[in-house]
């Protein structure tokens, strides 16, 4: 398991942090945790994510529907958010049987919240605040966080 931890300063620069984990990912299916407070970029992230892969149109934080499937060319990407799930059996409810893990990127926000239901991560992406921006710290094998560290050197 390796780790990198980059310094986010504004919107912005969390949305060209989505665009770059878009590169390592472009080709994986798997599981993604975004954890992180209220408010400290996940769906930001996410956004710039989806971008990257060619989503265009608006792109929301789940947070009521709690799920929201892209179909970009022949693959899917699953945005959950899972911070009003009352019950981790209610992940059973959302129809994920037809996006499997195994076929689709599922990015997952407040994965706790699913307990010991959600498959493991391939990646687990953590923002934190720090002073007026926000830190990413990543873990994951040790492939994938060197293909993001390459990404990620051009951000500032």
């Amino acid at each position: 398991m390796s780790r990198l931890t980059v310094e986010l300063r504004g919107a912005s620069a969390t949305e060209a942090a989505g665009a770059a984990l878009a590169q390592p990912l472009a080709d994986r299916s798997g599981v993604v945790f975004l954890e992180g407070e209220l408010g400290a970029g996940k769906t930001t992230l996410t956004r710039g994510f989806l971008r990257a892969l060619g989503v265009v149109g608006t792109v929301r934080s789940p947070t009521y529907t709690l799920m929201e499937p892209y179909e970009i060319g022949a693959r899917t990407v699953v945005h959950m958010d899972l911070y009003r799930l009352r019950d981790p059996e209610e992940l059973w409810g959302l129809g994920l049987d037809s996006y499997s893990p195994d076929r689709a990127l599922w990015l997952v926000e407040w994965p706790e919240k699913g307990a010991d239901l959600l498959p493991a991560p391939l990646l687990r992406i953590r923002l934190q605040y720090f002073g007026t921006g926000r830190t990413l710290d990543a873990s994951g094998p040790a492939e994938l966080i060197d293909r993001l560290r390459a990404a990620l050197k051009d951000l500032h």
